[in-house]
């Protein structure tokens, strides 16, 4: 719910120290978006497989890296964290591929003993083309399997769900399922609700993809409307385009008030969902106020309406700290929306067949990165996050023309949940469905 999911994968057990780390101005301004054909400098490849040496724990660090990494991922750092790619892929033997990311950035893979490792590679535009960013975006292991994934997925803290489905008839077929008839805290990934009840209400003729409306009352961030003007007229598909692509909260309130709340209940409640489905902005209010939140947890559907019709003047006038969540978890187990993978997996099969423009909003991020993308035809994403909370859903449909989703949960009542950790693991299960 406060911050997209954004093409972060990481390897096991690899946590994101690697981050693109601190890009310089003029690095930053060198990259373009990968859908434009621009040609990588050759400084990129010889960059590139100068990096093969360091991940084999050689020596080179200091003149390989530009100041900025160096800073922002010491030698302390760097050692370890190569270490554990070794542990868990073997030694890195050669550059497998070389995407360009602009003309002096790439997406690059590794061809290691047990697999690969992919990595988002900037390098300064000045000579002698330091390394300024380095991004671990993903990894897949040759001997990875489903006993492999149910092993590391029981070693994480709080409870977790898990499922592979092949969509091929009218019911999803669980090839791997771990908890996943348990609903769980899914975040933001509730807005595939909001989503399947516009593409409803656009077939049944009582809205239009274009039409236009104004944008409502701001929420917190994530997203963009949240500082535009109140009222700025947009359509509902720019509206659920920002709402599944960067989970725009603003844009995600803005259609459930043109929907109708009940309309949106009344999809949720079809895969597995119970209403009332809350706004973000409700969410965040009755969140931020403990009397609220007790209220909310002991009350049932027809209370918590009630609550929301009493308080509504209240949540829409009162300012909402952004820092509310900067001290950990906050009722993730109350105040949330909840679903079991299995129900989610239903509704991404709903959602592919719910017409092109659905399927092109949910691909827009495709919320892994393009290597392992391009091992598909198609991949739509959404995903959900906040403190104690990780909920990743994909649909994916194979170079063969085969059918999956891949729904994920993870959460915890009493720290934060590693991201990076469980994307990998989600990842993996993509992964071994293209084999």
């Amino acid at each position: 719910m406060l911050s997209a999911l954004a093409q972060r994968l990481e390897a096991q057990e690899l946590i994101a120290a690697l981050a693109l780390a601190g890009l310089a101005p003029s690095v930053a301004a060198a990259q373009t978006p990968p859908t434009e054909a621009v040609a990588a400098d050759p400084a990129v490849r010889t960059q590139a497989e100068a990096l093969l040496p360091l991940l084999a724990g050689g020596p080179g660090y200091d003149s390989l890296f530009a100041p900025v990494f160096r800073q922002a991922v010491p030698l302390g750092q760097w050692s370890p964290l190569t270490q554990q790619l070794a542990d868990t892929l073997g030694a890195p033997r050669r550059i497998a591929s070389l995407t360009p990311r602009g003309r002096f950035a790439a997406t690059v893979e590794v061809a290691y003993d047990r697999g690969t490792a992919t990595m988002l590679i900037a390098v300064d535009p000045a000579p002698p083309h330091a390394i300024a960013g380095l991004r671990i975006t993903g990894t897949t292991r040759a001997d990875d399997s489903a006993a492999a994934l149910a092993k590391d997925l029981a070693a994480l803290p709080g409870a977790t769900g898990l499922g592979v489905y092949a969509l091929a008839g009218a019911t999803p077929k669980a090839t791997l399922a771990i908890d996943d008839a348990t609903p769980a805290p899914i975040g933001s990934a509730f807005k595939l609700w909001v989503l399947a009840e516009a593409a409803r209400q656009v077939a049944a003729g009582r809205h239009r993809w274009d039409e236009v409306v104004p944008v409502g009352v701001p929420s917190l961030p994530s997203g963009i409307l949240q500082g535009w003007p109140r009222g700025t007229p947009v359509t509902l598909q720019t509206l659920a385009t920002l709402m599944i692509a960067i989970s725009d909260n603003t844009a995600t309130d803005t259609l459930i008030g043109v929907l109708g709340r009940r309309e949106v209940d009344a999809m949720a409640a079809r895969f597995g969902g119970a209403g009332p489905v809350l706004t973000t902005r409700e969410a965040f209010a009755i969140k931020a106020d403990p009397a609220l939140t007790a209220a909310w947890t002991g009350a049932d559907a027809a209370a918590r309406r009630a609550l929301l019709t009493a308080q509504a003047a209240r949540i829409a006038g009162e300012r909402i700290d952004a820092m509310m969540f900067s001290s950990g978890p906050v009722a993730n187990d109350a105040v949330e929306w909840f679903a079991a993978p299995r129900d989610m997996a239903r509704l991404l099969a709903h959602l592919r067949d719910a017409g092109p423009v659905v399927r092109a909003i949910l691909a827009v991020n495709p919320g892994i990165d393009p290597t392992t993308a391009a091992r598909f035809r198609y991949v739509g994403f959404k995903g959900g996050s906040e403190p104690g909370v990780i909920a990743l859903n994909l649909l994916a449909e194979t170079q063969d023309g085969r059918w999956y989703a891949v729904v994920g949960d993870w959460h915890r009542r009493d720290a934060a949940v590693d991201d990076a950790a469980f994307i990998a693991l989600v990842t993996r299960a993509l992964a071994q469905v293209t084999r």
